[in-house]
């Protein structure tokens, strides 16, 4: 079996796919990658350049309701084609693209966790 991005995510993301949200902001794909340890997560990253402190237009509440919206209508429909279930969905959006792990203190980030149960995302506490 390949690595578990390879099990379940055949696309590449930096910036390719463009999404529609209920907002009606730009969101792009940033990256998407498993961690395993004691359990199996999925970290699927944006660019949402409009939740900016400066200049933006989207604030937390309008971006969790996008987040949401993704994970059930992006993230949950690949995980079920595939074998392999998280026990835990990490979708964050940033302002502009930051590398995973690296500390950049002038970008806008949120984050929310989710797992699938019964057919839909359901927000966890993160």
């Amino acid at each position: 079996m390949g690595a578990p991005s390879e099990r379940v995510w055949q696309a590449s993301a930096e910036g390719a796919a463009m999404f529609a949200v209920p907002s009606g902001q730009s969101v792009s794909l940033q990256d998407v990658f498993w961690e395993e340890g004691d359990s199996l997560l999925l970290r699927v990253r944006f660019t949402a350049p409009q939740i900016a402190r400066v200049g933006g237009t989207i604030d937390y509440e309008t971006a969790a309701k996008d987040m949401l919206f993704l994970c059930d209508t992006f993230v949950k429909p690949q995980v079920e084609q595939h074998d392999d279930k998280p026990d835990q969905i990490i979708l964050s959006f940033s302002d502009v693209a930051v590398p995973f792990g690296e500390a950049d203190p002038d970008a806008t980030q949120f984050f929310e966790a989710y797992s699938i149960q019964d057919g839909a995302c359901i927000w966890e506490v993160y």
